[in-house]
């Protein structure tokens, strides 16, 4: 196989493996859509032109989120962005999910999106993107001690809010 097509299918496989994986953590960071599927697609482009930079495949999925994290970054240089509500995003539920569960998601959600960016951050790339504190702390360009000290303070402000909204327990299993 021709280095060309090497490159290729090594693409193809980061797109397959981590597309879903990229587009959700856009859509927690910016809230849009159409903002979310651009971020993605221009992590893809960069993605492209620095493939032979990525060494290490078990750490492409970091590699890939750190691009998409700097691009949405640099949507703030060029542009100022058309802000949306986070109570007004849609984000298609899993239909099996009860009432009640379908409920507590919503104020999760809401309520994650009221987090300061310092802690929201660090707990949507922990939670929902599974990744330990070592790799957010390499994310975020932070140590891993004040990776832990967000992680610790973005669950007790999202507690104190869910309390307020009358949710008790352990909510989806997050404290």
């Amino acid at each position: 196989m021709s280095n060309e097509s090497t490159r290729q299918v090594k693409f193809n496989h980061l797109a397959e493996a981590y597309g879903t994986d990229l587009y959700r953590y856009a859509m927690w960071i910016c809230g849009n859509d159409a903002l979310a599927k651009d971020l993605v697609q221009e992590t893809y482009l960069r993605a492209w032109k620095a493939l032979d930079k990525l060494k290490d495949d078990g750490a492409a999925k970091s590699w890939l989120i750190t691009i998409l994290r700097r691009e949405y970054a640099r949507t703030f240089e060029r542009k100022v962005p058309k802000f949306t509500d986070v109570d007004t995003v849609e984000v298609p539920e899993d239909s099996t999910l009860e009432p009640d569960d379908r409920v507590e998601v919503q104020l999760l959600r809401r309520n994650i999106g009221k987090l300061p960016r310092k802690y929201r951050e660090p707990l949507l790339l922990q939670v929902v993107m599974g990744h330990n504190c070592e790799e957010i702390a390499h994310l975020l360009d932070i140590s891993k001690s004040a990776v832990m000290t967000q992680l610790f303070r973005a669950r007790e402000q999202l507690r104190e809010r869910l309390q307020k909204d009358g949710v008790t327990g352990n909510v989806h299993e997050l404290f």
